[in-house]
């Protein structure tokens, strides 16, 4: 079992910035990807980036690309989605995730974290 904390949500302007957190504990070396899914009241969770933890370049949706970064921590089980330039569409539950593979499908990914709430007020 992996268990995954999500952390630094929080309520922003619009241009703003945040830092989510995911820690990662547990068969952590099971976790070959890693990545970040959103969700807004009444959609469906899509994607927002994903890395494989074998230090490949990340992939991210076209709507964050250039806004959003994700990094791994040095601990190597805490990746970071670092999100600028924040706005109203951006609002959502944020939640990571970890699987066997990099995928863009939520279904690909075995463990998830309770998710962490961002608001993006215009």
């Amino acid at each position: 079992q992996v268990q995954l904390v999500e952390s630094g949500g929080g309520l922003v302007q619009t241009g703003g910035s945040l830092r989510l957190s995911c820690a990662a504990s547990g068969r952590t070396f099971s976790m070959s990807a890693i990545g970040w899914f959103r969700q807004a009241p009444g959609k469906e969770r899509e994607f927002v980036a994903v890395m494989r933890r074998s230090g490949t370049e990340p992939y991210y949706a076209n709507s964050v690309k250039g806004r959003f970064t994700l990094s791994e921590g040095n601990a190597k089980d805490t990746v970071y989605l670092q999100m600028n330039s924040l706005k109203p569409e951006d609002a959502a539950t944020y939640y990571c995730a970890a699987g066997p593979s990099s995928s863009t499908f939520p279904t690909q990914f075995d463990y998830w974290g309770q998710g962490t709430q961002v608001t993006v007020s215009s």
